[in-house]
């Protein structure tokens, strides 16, 4: 399997829980928890993972090109959550934007434009965060030993 093919698939497995997650979130009411929204981080952190020990399996791939495998799938997994994003509040629910006002985290008169822009900052960094770290711990590691 092609690195990019691991890719793609894993960033679309992250988008895909993350959606199910808020939309989860969204029919029990807890939509307004805002402390609630940072555990996708761990959708993310998963998505790299499996995408990184896909890569050792299927390709031996070298340090950076198991890096690039975890970090272009939460990228590509992240981008498409804001894509989602704006659609959400264009289209279903243009009041999100004062949920998210009412938290602690964002502040007062925000714009979809401001959302986008922190959300594409934190996921791009998140996502670097997240494969250097999942790296670290598989660096050393052999085809054979790794387990999907």
């Amino acid at each position: 399997m092609s690195t990019n093919k691991i890719i793609f698939q894993n960033a679309f497995l992250i988008y895909g829980l993350i959606v199910v997650y808020f939309l989860l979130m969204k029919l029990f009411g807890l939509d307004n928890v805002s402390e609630l929204r940072f555990l996708n981080f761990l959708f993310v952190f998963w998505g790299v993972n499996r995408a990184i020990k896909m890569n050792i399996n299927h390709n031996a791939g070298s340090y950076f090109n198991n890096f690039y495998a975890g970090f272009g799938s939460s990228v590509i997994g992240v981008g498409l959550t804001i894509v989602g994003l704006i659609i959400y509040v264009g289209f279903m629910d243009p009041n999100f934007i004062t949920v998210l006002e009412n938290s602690s985290f964002w502040g007062k008169e925000l714009s979809l434009q401001m959302v986008v822009f922190a959300l594409a900052i934190e996921g791009i960094a998140s996502s670097v965060m997240c494969s250097f770290i999942v790296m670290q711990y598989y660096k050393s590691y052999k085809s054979s030993k790794v387990m999907v």
